[in-house]
């Protein structure tokens, strides 16, 4: 309860901070409306012309597509945000205040992920659940609860997956500070817009095993299809949990290198 009661207060300054520049809101408006008009407008001009891609239709290219957005909005909204406080550029560990973040009495992984906010990216993230709502009403059926249960949970299981890559990266600037790994993995989360299989063999890999953006959004996408195996479910998982332990275990390993600005 006392950390729901911290993240409530993050949001709170997060929204106060935001209502001071409220000429950002038309701009997260016309950025939102231009990066969904685009996606949908491709996949509708592509499907125009055939009617399946390696046995992806129409509105199963719409449900991943409406996954990744819903993931790159919850990303924007508090992962990127706050983890970008901390190791981005002009974040804590190249200013030093991270010092002052270390004698408070909050686990530090805690404040690292949910102490920075930004409210207008829910607009985002309605547009992303709107993709995904057309996406079933293309598909022509009702989903039953066991399908949208099991589209929530491996829904979770890439936003973790998601999560622990950023923090892992995070963590991977107190070995050196000078480099931002995140920029490296938004080129690969960009290919996560489209159907894994899509990709040659070996990208196929590094897509579904290295950086796993496959798993984020391809399986989810099949699971609100009810197209997913009981093996692809617990292999996604599995997967994000091997993801947060590790990058958990290279976040705290990491932190204990940092000297302080003072030393």
């Amino acid at each position: 309860m006392y950390y729901l009661k911290l993240i409530r207060r993050f949001i709170a300054i997060s929204i106060h901070e935001t209502a001071a520049y409220r000429s950002n809101f038309w701009i997260s408006v016309l950025n939102a409306l231009l990066e969904l008009g685009a996606g949908v407008l491709a996949l509708v001009i592509l499907f125009g012309q055939v009617e399946t891609i390696n046995g992806w239709t129409l509105p199963g290219v719409l449900a991943l597509l409406g996954v990744y957005l819903t993931l790159g909005a919850l990303r924007a909204l508090f992962i990127g945000p706050s983890l970008e406080a901390l190791a981005g550029m002009d974040g804590e560990v190249w200013s030093g205040k991270l010092d002052f973040t270390l004698v408070r009495p909050v686990d530090v992984q805690f404040l690292a992920s949910f102490r920075t906010w930004r409210p207008l990216k829910l607009l985002d993230l309605a547009l992303g659940l709107g993709v995904l709502v057309m996406a079933v009403v293309q598909l022509g059926y009702t989903l039953t609860f066991a399908d949208m249960l099991t589209f929530v949970i491996v829904l979770a299981a890439g936003l973790l997956i998601l999560y622990a890559i950023l923090l892992a990266f995070s963590g991977l600037v107190f070995w050196s500070p000078g480099f931002l790994f995140t920029w490296l993995f938004d080129a690969f989360f960009q290919m996560a817009r489209y159907p894994v299989g899509l990709y040659p063999g070996w990208l196929r890999l590094v897509l579904t095993w290295v950086i796993p953006v496959g798993v984020m959004t391809t399986i989810p996408a099949q699971a609100l299809l009810g197209d997913l195996s009981p093996l692809s479910l617990l292999g996604s998982l599995l997967v994000a949990l091997i993801f947060f332990v590790g990058a958990t275990v290279i976040f705290r390993t990491g932190l204990r290198r940092y000297a302080s600005a003072s030393s």
